[in-house]
């Protein structure tokens, strides 16, 4: 049993002489910073998006790999879309910054402050759902997905349904 198994885990308090807060930093881009600087080995980085998580008691954006934790920050969003792509049943399919795949749900589709798209992931997670936004590869590709509606406006083909997306 690892010690993020303990039903207390996340009240533990922090090692002697430690503290669980950090300067570690997610930018809006999805990159990992550490005291301003870019965490630049590409499997830490990696396995850091694989660690994101919500503090169960006060909701802050936490780091844990089951046996510590600590608070970070997060600039915008705390999970990417990186690709999308359609699977044999016609469902849009997402791979997420922490390497999850998961299916798209376009009712959680919104447009973000800068024009990016934004949706909901991970709703089944504890702590969800997360807000995630889409790369701008990923949104390229959902572009390719899409087709004109009978208004002009785009449609999304999604398990044999045509989901018109306003914005």
């Amino acid at each position: 049993m690892k010690p993020g198994d303990h039903p207390e885990f996340f009240r533990f308090p922090a090692p002697p002489g430690r503290s669980r807060e950090s300067t570690i930093r997610l930018d809006a881009e999805g990159r990992f910073f550490h005291d301003d600087e870019p965490v630049e080995h590409a499997k830490l980085a990696d396995a850091m998006h694989a660690w994101i998580a919500r503090h169960p008691d006060d909701g802050r954006y936490i780091l844990t790999n089951g046996y510590d934790w600590t608070y970070f920050t997060v600039d915008d969003v705390p999970y990417f879309v990186r690709t999308v792509a359609r699977d044999p049943q016609g469902a849009v399919v997402l791979t997420l910054s922490d390497g999850t795949r998961e299916e798209l749900d376009p009712s959680t589709l919104r447009e973000g402050p800068g024009g990016e798209l934004r949706l909901q992931v991970k709703a089944a997670a504890a702590g969800g759902p997360f807000d995630a936004k889409l790369t701008r590869h990923a949104q390229t590709t959902l572009g390719e997905l899409l087709t004109e509606g009978p208004d002009g406006g785009p449609v999304l083909e999604h398990r044999g349904d045509r989901i018109p997306l306003r914005f």
